[in-house]
């Protein structure tokens, strides 16, 4: 494991999120203008009712900032109930005052969609690059939609999705027939140019994940590993997903209420 990563590990789910939600919200008031990554999924909702909640109450505003998702589904348009574009409007973007032309998702319908991710990789440096990324993990270790096998140096790209991922979101879709098989996802190499990295994990069925990333060396067959090669990352982890962690990993971990 790199020293360079702290972890956080909180006593529940609920915790996690109040303290992954504080961090965005000191970042977002030292830097109006701070450029944001994000992401989708079931792990950052209660990140995302925290800023809502602040933002609601005009202790926080995103007027000035500008944010990134990490992925969108091919073949699923903006309105689409199941698109990412779809998730944050519902889940952030319709609660708080960012302008939408201030909020980037990947076009998961524009043809040629090659085109649309060298814009994407064209809009983020032209913004300055991502200040602050907030990460989730998958069960095999995967980030955005970086599956295992994925290029540590890739940029945004189309990608494939394993068997396992779209059975893990089969339980957001009407059947597994309907979900995508591939997804447009900002590559391992654009994460790791981010200021800064936020991984936020919670439940037992993250736990192996989340230990072989922190605790394995960088290796293609987990890709949330390579975030250890670099400076200002954090894990937040519930005690479900510090699970499987070493007791010598625990002791260096900083606990949080």
């Amino acid at each position: 494991m790199s020293h360079q990563v702290e972890i956080r590990i909180a006593s529940n789910a609920v915790n996690a999120s109040k303290n992954v939600a504080s961090d965005f919200a000191t970042a977002l008031q030292a830097n109006p203008k701070i450029v944001l990554g994000l992401a989708t999924g079931g792990t950052p909702v209660g990140v995302y009712q925290h800023l809502v909640a602040l933002c609601q109450a005009q202790k926080l505003s995103f007027r000035q900032c500008t944010t990134y998702n990490l992925d969108e589904y091919v073949g699923l348009g903006p309105d689409h109930h199941q698109s990412y574009r779809h998730f944050m409007q519902v889940n952030l973007f319709d609660h708080i005052d960012i302008p939408t032309n201030q909020t980037f998702v990947p076009d998961g319908v524009v043809n040629p969609i090659e085109d649309s991710c060298a814009d994407y990789e064209s809009s983020i440096k032209a913004s300055g690059g991502i200040d602050l990324q907030l990460l989730g993990i998958g069960e095999n270790g995967h980030i955005a939609f970086n599956e295992p096998g994925s290029d540590p140096k890739g940029r945004t790209s189309v990608v494939g999705l394993t068997d396992s991922t779209i059975a893990a979101n089969a339980r957001f879709f009407d059947s597994i027939d309907d979900v995508p098989r591939e997804a447009v996802t900002m590559g391992i190499g654009t994460i790791l140019e981010s200021r800064r990295v936020v991984l936020m994990a919670t439940g037992g069925n993250k736990a192996e994940a989340v230990a072989r990333a922190l605790e394995g060396l960088p290796d293609i067959d987990s890709p949330a590993s390579f975030l250890t090669t670099r400076e200002n990352v954090i894990f937040v982890l519930d005690k479900d997903a510090a699970a499987k962690l070493s007791d010598a990993t625990i002791q260096s971990a900083k606990e949080i209420d």
